[in-house]
């Protein structure tokens, strides 16, 4: 709509990155009270990252509101205290912070209202610029909820939509349900304080309605009927989960039980092996164990671990309390390595991995219990397993189980492989028992919610939750939602596809990566304990979610549609999480979950949960297992994303821009570059096509990872956030020359900004794309010389060439010694190579040899020259003692030595010594070795220099802390 004014945004200009990222990093390590712990999504956007760009896409820019900031000085003055603003919004501490929130929502609705007045006599102003109403926000893609939650947040009516049911119920549980039941509170008895308390008395200190503010009395309710459905459950099926005695006879075996001699103790997990026949004709009768790990814990001074003893023809579990006599045999169990999977405990013969499948398709894997995990008076008491737990565990009859068939996928579902092909071979008998009873409960909870809402006054409408009421029913249909959530969290850690986590005592969740594996032995936790994956905790979990969303807000509304063909009744503010090309289908994963959802509430959403999983084929992946060839998967992909992308620009309010999120997944992908690299061109190609111009990439950090100091891996940890808006249809189009030429310019103006960014090395090459794609996307079409339009492909090829440029250009400026190291690193890295190519090199760059030797840069002898290894430098200001030549090589390298040696404290102190022009190119030349040192694939060396990089904000801020101090003392 080209007649319409619009005003540049603060996300087209500028961001405060480092505040963004440090954020977003740090929710990624909180989990109760968290809103996305409400239920499993896979990779959602953290609620810091989500507020941050949502605001930013709607505030206008100072550059833009000339008549209120005329002058540069007084426009960046404006933009820093949007930063500060922002600065604040992110924090997690804030996040129900009314005090900083509602200057936020202040400041959408001034630029809203500017926005307004710049179209007053627009024809159609009176429905597209009401100033007492911001358009509503929509996410087409809306997965796990983090995005409409966040524009909810900042006062927008949210609107979600997603293909996938399990994504939708998510969506209405984080913005349909709670603004419904704002405020309300609890209608369980004991809130209401009609609960019998000690005495006899009742409960008489009710506290008051500004206690209940937002969703806490709807999670006070989730929490009580959770611990009534356990309650009950025990009545119903405790009698399958007995206690362990300890007997006389342990005790002798065991001297470390002597102090619960004649007690009975709670088991909190039961842990089996699976067992195949043996593959050696002598015991070709003998179910053997595929036990991962022999080790049952390993923390200091309390390991524990289990022992098999071999008898004739049969053998035997015990356990053992402190370190095993031969730890690496323990730690390996029956493994005998990758290519031969196990070896026989009888004999000892190998057992491939072909055997074990075989035996598993034909019905021939079996478990057998390994060892009991109780609840002592100081932690875990492991004991070995009794035939009694074990035939009682066996003897559970399930009256149901999902008969869903597991995808035909084996790059991210195993057990199909060894003959578990449905969603309920994925279960023990006995797991099965324990989540009917507990999905049966969960209609039993609903009809009690409903009758105590009634006697403590909620209306008796008769309208369900889907049928838009909000009385008694209602509310108990919004109680039944998440105790189903609480029930989908309990099936995740209670499958037989969970391990023990022997570091920590703990089992570890299905969902540990974006995949169903095959586990060999698991942990069958007791889900009538308290324990984390149990019902209590898991429901616990849930309602401690809802207090991380808004305490006030619109309303919202999250509906199944497909983003193809998503139309909204009113334009609207875009802000969406597509998928990532060839990566997991979250409908092949949220199957898991549906089939339990769909059980325990199909009364109540019948047309969500109409069929028996979730669609498959609209999904919009190019998964190669559901097309003919990688080919057809592609093409499927840039078709279905270049229609979605079309619709997003026709459903986006002409006065705003849309924000898309695109993540490379390398964490997920493994090491194929070209598929990675390929997903990227896709993608950009459906944006281009769709009629989108990109005016702005910010490479955000939403994945959780640790810090790159610490880590193994070389792994992305970011989501670029695309800023677009619609190019307009009478866009002209340009020679390759043309397009070329200003490529270069705005390469050059736009990389010193990026540089000085704080942007991660494993992220610049990303973030260097925005400028360039954004010269490329705005217009109609680039053309070569033989009229011919350039690709996608091409423009990043043209992209990477003039960042190469740009680099080359930067790398001349360097000192003589250290353009020699460069050339040199970048041939043959800290190796080895003959003295004659040092020499030659040397000479090129008007260096001695000597002169490197002297400056101790270079080794050279018998007849060979290397690099000094990084970790020969000297760290920290005690290695000043050896004198400092000044080279920019040899400070990027102390530096980083220090790090790696020392950290942060002492590379301050070092930096403060050497001087910051010194230590600014030393910057910059982490940068530029981590670059060489990552397409070198050198690991280590790429660590250490993206670490360097990625530490300097806070070794900066040592550093000012450290000349404040000085000045305090000589003052």
């Amino acid at each position: 709509m080209t007649d319409v004014r619009t005003r540049k945004k603060l996300i087209e200009v500028a961001l405060p990155l480092e505040a963004i990222n440090t954020a977003s990093v740090r929710e990624g390590f909180i989990y109760r009270g968290n809103p996305s712990a409400v239920h499993k999504w896979w990779a959602q956007r953290p609620l810091a990252a989500a507020r941050a760009t949502i605001f930013a896409q709607m505030v206008d820019d100072p550059s833009a509101v000339p008549e209120e900031f005329p002058t540069e000085e007084e426009q960046d003055a404006e933009r820093q205290r949007l930063f500060r603003l922002i600065e604040q919004l992110v924090l997690w501490e804030n996040t129900t912070n009314e005090a900083v929130l509602q200057p936020a929502r202040d400041e959408i609705r001034r630029s809203w209202r500017r926005a307004c007045t710049d179209n007053k006599d627009h024809p159609r102003a009176a429905e597209l610029f009401n100033p007492e109403k911001l358009p509503r926000f929509h996410d087409p893609f809306a997965g796990g909820g983090s995005l409409p939650l966040e524009a909810q947040r900042l006062g927008l009516e949210a609107y979600a939509s997603d293909l996938n049911p399990v994504a939708v119920l998510i969506c209405k549980a984080m913005i349909e349900i709670p603004p419904k039941f704002a405020g309300q509170r609890p209608v369980n008895p004991e809130s209401r304080g009609t609960t019998p308390v000690r005495g006899g008395a009742t409960q008489s200190s009710i506290l008051s309605a500004e206690s209940w503010k937002g969703a806490a009395g709807l999670a006070a309710d989730v929490r009580y009927y959770g611990k009534w459905m356990r309650d009950e459950a025990k009545k119903r099926i405790g009698h399958l989960y007995p206690k362990v005695s300890i007997t006389p006879e342990m005790v002798v075996e065991r001297p470390d039980l002597k102090h619960y001699l004649g007690r009975d103790l709670t088991v909190i997990a039961w842990l089996w092996a699976r067992t195949v026949k043996s593959p050696n004709p002598a015991y070709a009768q003998v179910d053997v164990p595929l036990a991962s790990t022999f080790m049952l814990s390993t923390k200091v001074g309390k390991e524990a671990y289990v022992e098999p003893v071999v008898e004739g023809n049969s053998f035997r579990f015990t356990v053992k309390a402190g370190k095993p006599p031969d730890a690496e045999a323990a730690k390996l169990g029956t493994t005998a390595g990758k290519r031969a999977a196990f070896r026989c405990l009888m004999s000892g013969v190998p057992m491939d991995y072909d055997h074990i499948r075989s035996e598993g398709k034909s019905g021939g894997m079996a478990s057998r219990l390994m060892a009991v995990v109780a609840e002592g008076d100081r932690g875990r008491v492991y004991l070995p397993p009794t035939a009694g737990h074990e035939e009682l565990a066996c003897a559970a009859k399930p009256t149901w189980q999902p008969e869903a068939l597991l995808p035909n996928n084996t790059r991210d579902f195993k057990t199909p492989l060894y003959g578990l092909t449905t969603f309920g071979d994925l279960f023990t008998p006995r797991q099965l028992v324990a989540l009917t009873t507990f999905s049966d409960l969960v209609g039993e909870a609903r009809e009690r919610v409903r009758d105590d809402a009634l006697a403590a006054g909620l209306p008796d409408d008769h309208r369900g939750l889907e049928a838009g009421g909000t009385g008694a029913q209602a509310y108990a249909d919004a109680v039944g939602v998440y105790l189903a959530f609480g029930l989908d969290k309990t099936a995740e850690y209670g499958c037989a596809i969970v391990p023990w986590y022997a570091k920590e005592d703990r089992p570890k969740g299905l969902f540990a990566r974006q995949a169903i594996p095959m586990v060999w032995d698991f942990a069958e936790v007791n889900p009538l304990t308290e324990i984390g994956g149990t019902f209590v905790a898991s429901s616990t979990i849930v309602a401690g979610a809802l207090g991380g969303v808004p305490i006030t807000g619109p309303p919202g509304l999250a509906v199944q549609a497909d983003a193809l063909q998503a139309v909204i009744a009113q334009p609207g503010v875009i802000s969406t999480d597509p998928p990532y090309y060839d990566n997991v289908g979250y409908a092949d994963l949220s199957d898991f979950f549906y089939v339990w959802l769909r059980r325990s509430l199909y009364g109540l959403f019948p047309e969500l949960f109409s069929t028996l999983a979730t669609p498959k084929t609209q999904e919009l992946v190019a998964t190669p297992y559901r097309h003919a060839s990688k080919g057809d998967a592609e093409s499927f992909f840039l078709e279905g994303m270049t229609k979605a992308m079309t619709c997003l620009a026709a459903n986006s309010h002409p006065a705003s821009l849309i924000t898309i999120y695109y993540a490379f997944k390398q964490t997920d992908s493994g090491n194929d570059e070209s598929v990675r690299q390929t997903g990227w061109e896709t993608f950009l190609d459906a944006v281009v096509r769709s009629g989108l111009t990109t005016i702005g990439t910010w490479p955000m950090r939403t994945e959780r990872v640790g810090r790159s100091v610490g880590m193994g891996t070389n792994a992305l940890a970011s989501s670029i956030v695309l800023a677009c808006r619609p190019r307009p249809v009478d866009a002209p189009s340009a020679t390759r020359a043309e397009y070329l030429q200003e490529l270069t310019l705005t390469m050059r103006e736009a990389l010193p900004k990026i540089a000085l960014g704080n942007i991660a090395p494993v992220d610049l090459a990303q973030a260097s794309i925005g400028p360039g794609i954004a010269v490329y996307s705005k217009y109609s079409k680039v053309l070569r010389q033989d009229g011919k339009p350039v690709t996608v492909r091409e423009a990043l090829q043209d992209i990477n060439n003039a960042v190469a440029a740009y680099r080359a250009e930067r790398t001349s400026s360097f000192d003589e010694r250290t353009r020699f190291c460069i050339d040199f690193y970048d041939q043959f890295g800290f190796a080895q190579a003959p003295f004659g190519d040092a020499q030659n090199l040397a000479r090129a760059k008007n260096v001695g040899v000597n002169t490197l030797e002297d400056e101790d840069l270079l080794v050279a002898e018998r007849g060979k020259a290397w690099l000094v290894p990084l970790k020969s430098y000297p760290a920290g200001i005690g290695g000043l003692e050896r004198r400092f030549a000044g080279s920019a090589w040899e400070a990027c390298m102390r530096l980083a030595a220090t790090l790696q040696e020392e950290g942060e404290d002492a590379t301050a102190a070092l930096a403060r010594q050497l001087g910051e022009g010194v230590c600014a190119r030393a910057r910059e030349l982490a940068v530029w070795l981590f670059t060489i040192a990552d397409a070198r694939k050198r690991s280590q060396d790429a660590l250490a220099f993206n670490a360097l990089d990625a530490s300097w904000p806070e070794i900066q801020r040592l550093m000012a802390s450290m000349e404040r101090g000085t000045q305090g003392r000589l003052g």
